[in-house]
């Protein structure tokens, strides 16, 4: 029997027999999405229909009609292909929903710009010399086209990147996480460069490996120092961050 279409999620539970108590629970979502690429030029209307947290049946606007997932979604595919004005409702979405929403607030996304927040932290305190994972987390930026890339000693490293790929914080906002699989020597400089459309220019994050005598020899254990100045008629500036243990230390330079 074909289910009711429809948005949202509702639950219900189900009994072993009339006088058990109902025992489980099961949950049915319907998710819909516009995927857009080229402006209005590439348009696209998905929907899923996921019963628990297996999608079981889907709508995509390119294929024109319900394609079964698993066995459980196969009724209800053959089911709504079969009626003929739902699926005309079905195929117009791509239209009704998708066209009409970018249209109305296309423009606006289009011109928004939020500038990322990068931060550059090894996964585990390690001595030098020992496998690490050097992370690149880069947070609240908008739109989500975005490049990151690691550098060693100005060399770009492209064995051992590892990405979480795009996240949406679900506030219009997106992160990601790159990292880069090391094993750190004195001295060493790593770079996070950041390409993204809110800035005319790259960020970079620096991140360099002291051995601990050298960072106690040097640097008070908690310092913070703030260098400026007006060179050419632009301000350039470069924020030096040096932290506890101390075999660390981060520089974000600010162009």
């Amino acid at each position: 029997m074909g289910r009711e279409v429809g948005g949202g999620i509702w639950m219900g539970n189900t009994c072993k027999s009339m006088a058990d108590s109902c025992q489980s629970f099961f949950m049915h979502q319907f998710k819909c999405e516009c995927r857009f690429s080229n402006g209005l030029e590439r348009m696209q209307f998905f929907a899923r229909y996921i019963y628990n947290t297996e999608e079981d049946v889907h709508f995509d606007s390119d294929v024109g009609e319900f394609t079964a997932v698993t066995e459980l979604g196969r009724p209800d595919a053959e089911y709504w292909n079969q009626q003929k004005d739902f699926m005309e409702q079905m195929r117009a979405k791509v239209d009704t929903v998708c066209r009409s929403n970018y249209l109305g607030v296309g423009s606006f996304m289009r011109q928004r710009r939020v500038e990322p927040t990068v931060t550059v932290y090894p996964a585990k305190t390690q001595p030098l010399q020992h496998h690490n994972l050097l992370v690149c987390s880069v947070n609240g930026f908008y739109p989500g086209h975005i490049e990151v890339r690691w550098f060693q000693n100005g060399h770009e490293e492209e064995a051992g990147v590892i990405s979480t790929g795009l996240i949406p914080n679900g506030d219009w906002t997106f992160q990601t996480m790159v990292m880069l699989e090391t094993v750190p020597q004195s001295g060493e400089v790593y770079t996070c460069q950041v390409e993204h459309p809110s800035q005319k220019s790259p960020i970079t994050v620096e991140w360099t490996f002291f051995p601990p005598s050298q960072n106690s020899r040097y640097f008070s254990r908690s310092a913070q120092c703030y260098v400026a100045a007006w060179m050419g008629g632009e301000f350039r500036g470069e924020l030096l961050l040096f932290s506890q243990p101390s075999i660390q230390s981060e520089r974000i330079l600010l162009s």
